[in-house]
């Protein structure tokens, strides 16, 4: 091996340990922005969570003990881990569990503050809005970190990778189960119809903002048609396959409307992962010509996507 390829190997491996760390430092960001909201925003609005979270959220409220939602949170989300290592994947499930740790041990030690006051005729609308704002960016950089934040995320990356869904459409479904278990626990505390209502309201509004956020933030499941009209054909369509060489794409000849001069329409579809690869792609051909894109829905399962792990 001469000296030239051994100062290469250490370059990609530089660069590998260093994109490596940044994930682990993104991990821990989104554990640590998940415990913030959950402590300072959502458990003390007491909005019903999600899924496995929600029903721990319940009875933590029904009982008054935050020790009891730690002890079930941490014990319905090393089970989900469990089924993400052997459905999802390996790294998927590892990273998961970093930040579900982060998000445990901050919990336990994060002191009490009240940063708004939860009585509805207050300030418990601030908390549910800013709660599901952190809460959803948090999810989405576990998300591109290849991690989750547990709970309903991870059926989430399992179901979006099978049926093409967001992976904040699973989180609406399995908050619907949550929360009829969750308003049930309210009206068997304070047995007043008013109040369970109160915290639906409140709670569909958390859900919302959460699920939203995640969506936006993190598009990999989500899908656009790209259309470039363009004489430079060859060029665009090498460069199709240098950056996405798992895409396939469609052309035919159109004319000019005015101008009656042959150009070629290219057609492909992607992911919102892959499309600004392919943007940046194009904007290095000279005259490339014209593109644009859009989103799209009911693309068939058998679609190719990169599973997340």
């Amino acid at each position: 091996m001469t000296k030239e390829d051994k100062s290469i190997r250490f370059r990609a491996r530089r660069k590998m340990v260093g994109q490596e760390c940044i994930r682990i430092l993104s991990l821990l960001l989104a554990g640590s922005l998940y415990a913030f909201a959950l402590k300072y925003f959502v458990l003390p609005s007491k909005v019903i969570l999600t899924g496995t979270e929600g029903i721990s959220a319940a009875l933590s409220y029904y009982f008054e003990s935050e020790t009891l939602f730690l002890i079930l949170y941490s014990a319905f989300q090393f089970a989900l881990i469990t089924f993400a290592f052997f459905a999802v994947g390996r790294l998927f499930a590892l990273r998961t569990l970093v930040i579900v740790l982060t998000v445990v041990g901050l919990l336990s030690i994060l002191p009490p503050l009240n940063i708004a006051a939860p009585e509805p005729e207050n300030e418990r609308i601030i908390l549910v809005i800013f709660g599901g704002l952190i809460a959803g960016v948090a999810k989405a950089l576990a998300f591109r970190s290849r991690g989750s934040t547990g709970d309903e995320d991870i059926p989430g990356a399992y179901f979006a990778s099978r049926y093409l869904k967001p992976v904040g459409f699973i989180g609406i479904i399995a908050a619907i189960i949550s929360t009829s278990f969750g308003l049930l626990m309210d009206y068997l505390k304070n047995g007043q119809l008013e109040t369970a209502l109160n915290t639906l309201m409140y709670t569909c509004i958390y859900i919302f903002i959460a699920a939203e956020t995640l969506n936006n933030l993190y598009r990999k499941f989500k899908l656009t048609v790209l259309t470039i009209i363009t004489k430079q054909h060859d060029l665009v369509r090498e460069r199709i396959n240098e950056v996405t060489p798992h895409r396939t794409y469609t052309y035919q000849a159109v004319s000019g409307g005015r101008s009656n001069e042959d150009y070629r329409l290219i057609q492909t579809i992607m992911t919102y992962e892959e499309l600004p690869g392919v943007k940046d792609a194009l904007n290095s051909i000279e005259g490339v010509g014209f593109y644009y894109h859009q989103d799209i829905e009911g693309v068939s399962r058998g679609y190719f996507i990169r599973p997340i792990n």
